[in-house]
């Protein structure tokens, strides 16, 4: 059984057996899945019962920088790229990934147990996502995402520094938001310039998954402080602040170069702050009167 679905208006296909116990567990996709095109998907992605042992070169691995975080190792092959991961450091690796030169084709292999079958394949699409959509106009975000009078306002920062609870804040003290995502949105520039924010099917430890976009009307970079003041960036700082929070593998040329394409458009259209703030409902105030 083939599945295609559509996030940030680039279609992608899913292909395993009609009864693969893995389809059941994919609920967070149902508002992106579309009728399967004939053509036109940035690449496709086949789950196969085992991947053979190849020749492979260290490219380069993920560390995860807290507990729980995932591991991700990237070697090189004769025909493209093997991608290996595990959900914690220590852990086994359990999800085998071969994809092509270009990411347009990819084949999975995953441990059938049930979280690590939805971890393998969450993982494998994003990566795939990310990587395929890099000269396209197109960033994948760590980002946490509300939206508010038609416009999205996301909030950066590392792993524990406050995203989700700085948008739990504006949620809670302005009547009308609504989250977006919580922790992978996708930013794409549009044909005529604009900058726009998608939900994805991805949204870490908040189930929030949306089919829907907005402009962006700020980014927002989340630190910890004993007040709270909001700082608008030059240009300079603000394409360090954006850079630091999208996903690519940065060190391939082909890959950094249409991602530093698409973050000068960003930064040259959307104004970025910096928020140095305490975990209350003043930050939220804070921030808001300064982005709007």
């Amino acid at each position: 059984m083939k599945k295609a679905y559509e996030v940030a208006g680039h279609i992608f296909t899913v292909e395993m057996p009609d009864r693969y116990p893995l389809w059941g567990l994919m609920g967070q996709y149902d508002p992106f899945e579309i009728p399967c095109p004939d053509g036109g998907e940035i690449f496709s992605l086949e789950w196969v019962p085992e991947l053979p042992e190849t020749e492979k070169t260290p490219v380069y691995t993920e560390v995860p920088e807290e507990e729980g975080q995932s591991r991700i190792e990237l070697y090189r092959t004769a025909t493209g790229w093997r991608f290996e991961m595990a959900p914690t450091a220590k852990a086994r690796t359990c999800c085998w990934m071969e994809a092509t030169e270009d990411y347009t084709q990819a084949k999975l292999a995953i441990l059938p147990e049930r979280r690590s079958a939805l971890f393998g394949l969450n993982n494998a699409l994003m990566i795939l996502y990310a990587f395929r959509t890099a000269s396209l106009h197109t960033l994948e975000m760590h980002s946490s995402v509300v939206m508010k009078e038609g416009k999205g306002y996301m909030f950066l920062g590392k792993s524990g520094t406050g995203k989700s609870t700085h948008s739990r804040q504006w949620l809670e003290t302005f009547p009308g938001t609504e989250l977006l995502n919580d922790d992978n949105p996708v930013i794409r520039v549009t044909a005529d310039g604009g900058v726009r924010v998608y939900g994805t099917p991805w949204s870490g430890k908040t189930p929030c998954y949306k089919q829907l976009n907005v402009p962006v009307g700020a980014i927002v970079r989340i630190r910890q402080s004993p007040e709270n003041r909001a700082t608008r960036l030059n240009l300079i700082e603000a394409y360090a602040s954006v850079y630091s929070s999208c996903s690519g593998l940065k060190a391939e040329r082909q890959i950094a170069d249409g991602l530093h394409a698409t973050l000068e458009q960003v930064v040259t259209t959307v104004p970025c702050f910096v928020l140095d703030c305490r975990p209350d409902h003043e930050a939220a105030e804070v921030c808001y009167e300064a982005v709007r």
